[in-house]
C-alpha cells in the first residue's frame, strides 16, 4: 500500500482520485457517513445543483474506476511504526502505508493521537496539507472547521495528493490531461 486515506468525503476522495490516477496503490477507509449525505450542493463549480448523496455516489464510483480501493469500514486507531502508519480497523484487520491523508471531518481524534499540532481551529497544516508529523496530511473540514465547503475540501485533497507525488518524484508534479 502506498497511501492510506481516512475519510471518504470530498477531501479524501479527491486525494484518492489524483493518487490512483497516478498509479499509486491507495485505500480509502470510511463508512460514507460524511456530512455530504445531508447536503445539497448549489456552489460546486461545473455542477448546477446536486444532492450530496448523488455527489458521493458519483465521486466514489469515479475513484474506484481509477483503481483506488474503497473499504466501508471505520478506523479505530492509527499508529506510527517502523514501516509507516498502521490503521487498525473496526473488523480487527489493519492496513499499513508510509503516507496517510486524514479527512476526519470536524473531529480529528486520529490526528491528535499521532501528535499533530493544532491551530486556533483545526489541525495545523502547511500550504500543501502536510501536518507537523512527516508523512501525515490533513484535508477538508478538520483544517478549517468554521469554513467548510465541499469544493474547498476537494481542493485540499488535490493539493495533498500532488504534494505526495511531487515529494516522491523529487520535483513539481502536474496533473494535466489533453483532449
Amino acid at each position: 500500500m502506498d497511501v492510506i486515506i481516512i475519510g471518504d468525503g470530498p477531501g479524501g476522495l479527491s486525494a484518492a482520485l489524483f493518487l490512483a490516477k497516478a498509479g499509486k496503490n491507495v485505500v480509502v477507509l470510511g463508512k460514507d457517513e460524511t456530512a455530504m449525505n445531508w447536503a445539497m450542493l448549489h456552489n460546486y463549480l461545473g455542477i448546477d445543483a446536486i444532492a450530496g448523496t448523488d455527489f458521493q455516489k458519483a465521486a466514489r464510483a469515479q475513484v474506484a474506476a481509477k483503481g483506488a480501493s474503497i473499504r466501508d469500514v471505520a478506523v479505530t486507531a492509527l499508529a506510527r511504526g517502523d514501516s509507516g502508519f498502521t490503521a487498525t480497523l473496526e473488523d480487527g484487520s489493519s492496513v499499513t502505508a508510509p503516507v496517510v491523508v486524514l479527512s476526519e471531518g470536524k473531529s480529528w481524534k486520529l490526528a491528535k493521537s499521532l501528535g499533530c499540532e493544532e491551530a486556533a481551529q483545526g489541525v495545523r497544516v502547511d500550504a500543501h496539507g502536510l501536518t507537523s508529523v512527516p508523512g501525515v496530511y490533513a484535508v477538508g473540514r478538520m483544517v478549517r472547521p468554521a469554513r467548510s465547503q465541499a469544493i474547498i475540501s476537494a481542493g485540499d485533497g488535490a493539493k495533498a495528493a500532488l504534494d505526495i507525488l511531487a515529494r516522491e518524484a523529487g520535483k513539481d508534479v502536474q496533473d494535466w490531461d489533453s483532449p
